[in-house]
């Protein structure tokens, strides 16, 4: 299956994304090549783009519209080291991209904004999780949340590509970012609404790329 034709659809669907069409490619293409190398999605956002970040969580560690079965060689070794268990395991575990949204580890999100410096809470995670060739995804409405400009900052010196997903400005996040996707609305509701489509339509990429069987 290529992955371009869910990227098609959605600007069938949603016309009002066609500006940015090129944008969403090169954030597909940034993600895939990481994956492709062992790397990982960290994922930081406020509020309905929090509720977002774990959204997109959900659709890249799991199914999304495609089948995951984990690959035979997880099934023997599981099944090696317990019969019983293993074999379970291999038939109902599903292969995942990894991705961790920052804005659920509510414990350190909680003490480091206690103990330290609010506005570096997603910088701090940053720096301890991200390695060279992750992916920092950036959700903010406006492009200009403080946390997250910290984060993109922390990002680049670490060696992670950026990616924001934003509203038409941009803010000042399109200038730290690799690449910017910005839908074309101001308000924060409507930004939200557009939103969602990209990331789903990013997600299904991605599972058509590392999961589609040859012959879909």
């Amino acid at each position: 299956m290529d992955p371009y034709r869910h990227l098609d659809t959605l600007i069938t669907r949603v016309p009002a994304l066609a500006g940015a069409r090129q944008e969403i490619a090169a954030a597909y293409e940034t993600l895939a090549a990481s994956f492709q190398a062992g790397g990982k999605l960290l994922i930081a956002g406020n509020g309905g783009s929090a509720a977002d970040a774990g959204h997109i969580v959900g659709e890249l560690m799991k199914s999304f519209i495609l089948p995951r079965p984990m690959p035979e060689a997880f099934r023997q070794a599981a099944e090696t080291e317990d019969p019983l268990l293993g074999r379970l395991l291999g038939e109902r575990l599903q292969q995942g991209l990894p991705a961790l949204a920052l804005s659920a580890h509510s414990a350190l999100g909680t003490a480091w904004i206690n103990d330290c410096d609010p506005d570096l809470v997603y910088a701090q995670q940053v720096a301890g999780y991200g390695r060279k060739g992750d992916v920092l995804l950036g959700i903010t409405t406006s492009g200009n949340s403080a946390n997250i400009l910290y984060a993109a900052v922390a990002a680049r010196a670490k060696g992670l590509k950026v990616i924001g997903l934003t509203g038409a400005s941009g803010g000042r996040l399109a200038g730290k970012a690799d690449v910017c996707i910005r839908v074309p609305e101001t308000e924060t509701y409507k930004v939200q609404e557009l939103h969602l489509p990209v990331y789903h339509c990013l997600c299904m990429m991605l599972e058509a790329r590392f999961f589609a069987k040859d012959e879909v």
